[in-house]
């Protein structure tokens, strides 16, 4: 942004930055090459089970919202997801890659982490609009950027995947940031009180924590191979 960033927004992302999952552990080990395609695999399958729900939570929040600049990003963002080559197949190749079928995929059982993450992130989108934008885009969209700046690049180079198999991963780094940046634009607009302001960021941090706690399951599952 040309101009200064306003108080609130300084604090949005502040909130955002102070647990951001790029430097979860799971996300760690991920980046140094320490993960095997069989743990790869395994965090498709739980993500899957995350972000194929996530154009719902968005068109949930779209019924609700009361402004038509605000109504337009939430139908993108779910256009975006849902039509042509969908997203969610994109991660199903990439776990393809990792010789887990489509069938394992969608057929997954959610870790305790997962279900909470997917079960807070329903409470959320039936918030009202400032508290549910906050908590969805913010909170949990404008992260993704982050996470996949830092997980792609060792995709290919200690990996050895093709740019097809992790297509999922190039297409969100760039539609995620213009998205996060979106989002912040209307929390601002709509968090128009103290009072507004103070459940927004309370939403973020929530949101932030629950990415965490999602990524930390992930590690004592996978890696440190703890019976959640």
């Amino acid at each position: 942004m040309s101009e200064s960033k306003s108080p609130f927004r300084q604090r949005l992302e502040g909130a955002v930055a102070a647990k951001h999952s790029r430097m979860n552990p799971f996300t760690e080990k991920w980046v140094k090459g320490e993960l095997s395609r069989a743990q790869l695999g395994s965090w498709a399958c739980q993500h899957y089970q995350y972000v194929s729900q996530f154009a719902r939570w968005c068109a949930a929040v779209y019924a609700e919202c009361p402004d038509s600049d605000a109504r337009d990003f939430l139908l993108e963002n779910i256009v975006e997801e849902e039509s042509g080559v969908k997203h969610v197949d994109l991660l199903i190749r990439f776990a393809e890659a990792c010789g887990v079928s489509r069938a394992q995929v969608e057929t997954a059982q959610q870790l305790p982490t997962t279900r909470a993450l997917t079960a807070w992130c329903y409470e959320t989108s039936k918030r009202p609009f400032h508290i549910a934008a906050a908590g969805l885009l913010v909170g949990l969209e404008s992260q993704v950027p982050g996470i996949y700046q830092r997980n792609l690049p060792p995709l290919k180079t200690h990996y050895g995947f093709s740019d097809h198999e992790v297509e999922f991963f190039a297409i969100h780094i760039e539609a995620d940031e213009v998205h996060g940046e979106r989002g912040y634009q209307i929390v601002e607009r709509h968090s128009t009180t103290p009072e507004r302001q103070e459940e927004a960021i309370d939403q973020v941090r929530q949101a932030t924590e629950m990415r965490w706690q999602y990524m930390s399951g992930l590690h004592r599952a996978f890696v440190l191979k703890e019976d959640l």
